[in-house]
């Protein structure tokens, strides 16, 4: 709840409650606080807790990106994880998440592409990409010029080291 109290008017929050008890409480009471606080809020991977909860929409992880298309309900923002560039040229996503963008200390961060490769990715997929991945204060600077649509993270940490933490999505 912290986090989506911190977030900027205009942000998105993922919820992502993989099987956690008092899940729909929790994303009822996140889909509350995004409205006042104009977030976009969605929820991740599980459609039927999106809309019991009020989301605005649903994230996907790449391994169920195919199924947008099936997922979407009217009215709803469908994003999806990207870690290929085949993934980010899915059809069906109104916007996707691009990772890793920079070194980072999550367990799951794969190789990171850099500025570079990141911003051929944006420019070859087929909805407007967030940049997650060692994103921060220092690193974000660096990309300005990529075409991102914005700045993804994991936590929201505005103090964060290079490499380590993330910001908060920003839009």
């Amino acid at each position: 709840m912290a986090l989506a109290l911190g977030l900027p008017r205009g942000a998105g929050l993922v919820y992502r409650a993989f099987g956690a008890p008092g899940r729909l409480g929790t994303a009822r009471a996140l889909a509350a606080i995004a409205r006042r606080r104009g977030l976009v809020f969605l929820v991740g991977a599980d459609a039927d807790l999106a809309a019991r909860a009020g989301a605005a929409g649903l994230h996907l992880p790449e391994r169920l990106s195919w199924r947008a298309p099936r997922l979407r309900r009217p009215g709803w923002i469908v994003t999806a994880a990207a870690h290929t560039p085949r993934a980010a040229r899915r059809a069906g996503i109104d916007a996707f998440v691009l990772s890793t963008v920079f070194p980072s200390a999550s367990p799951s961060a794969g190789r990171p592409l850099g500025a570079l490769r990141f911003a051929l990715r944006v420019r070859t997929a087929s909805a407007p990409a967030y940049a997650l991945g060692g994103v921060n204060d220092a690193s974000a600077g660096k990309l300005r010029m990529t075409g991102a649509a914005g700045l993804a993270g994991v936590g929201f940490s505005r103090q964060a080291p290079p490499g380590r933490g993330q910001g908060g999505l920003r839009t």
